[in-house]
């Protein structure tokens, strides 16, 4: 079978957090850890993006097989794996770079991700508040923060902030996962 590889670009937070949930699922060719959407010169930083100063979101890239799993199915992950109704914060994590962001590649994901919105909106109490946008230039993080859950497993914010959220994505996507 011939693959549909498609690119998908999303921000619910620590990028650590949303590459773990999306390394899980089916249909999932790659994920990168990287920031976008800022106006700063240059490549930015880690250090630089956690200033706040940027503009930039802490994003990953996913490239999917849409023979396998749908754009759409990606984006009622994101938005049930993390916090879409909070604005640029994430549970202990503040600031613009952990706002909760979907770049779109094109007009058809675009449409998606406002019907996506849209339809999952019910199952909140509070208004979704995640930003849909064109996609700007994505900027690869540095190679520490990339495959940074299996790598440190241990790690105290792996436990504490990435595990449940992994538990949530075992329990409402079961039939997605790898």
């Amino acid at each position: 079978m011939n693959k549909n590889l498609q690119i998908a670009t999303l921000g619910g937070g620590c990028f650590w957090c949303t590459e773990a949930v999306f390394q899980e699922v089916k249909g999932i060719d790659k994920v990168v850890s990287g920031y976008a959407g800022g106006n700063a010169p240059g490549k930015p930083t880690y250090r630089e993006i956690c200033s706040g100063l940027t503009g930039h979101a802490e994003v990953i890239q996913i490239t999917f097989d849409a023979n396998i799993i749908s754009f759409e199915d990606i984006l009622v992950i994101f938005m049930t794996t993390h916090n879409p109704t909070t604005l640029n914060r994430q549970g202990a994590d503040r600031g613009t770079q952990y706002r909760s962001v979907i770049f779109y590649h094109d007009e058809h994901q675009k449409q998606i991700s406002e019907e996506v919105t849209k339809q999952i909106q019910p199952y909140f109490d509070d208004k979704i508040v995640t930003e849909i946008s064109p996609l700007p230039i994505f900027y690869e993080a540095e190679q520490e923060h990339q495959n940074y859950y299996r790598e440190n497993i241990q790690q105290g914010y792996c436990s504490y902030v990435i595990a449940p959220k992994l538990n949530t994505l075992r329990k409402l996507h079961a039939d997605k996962l790898v």
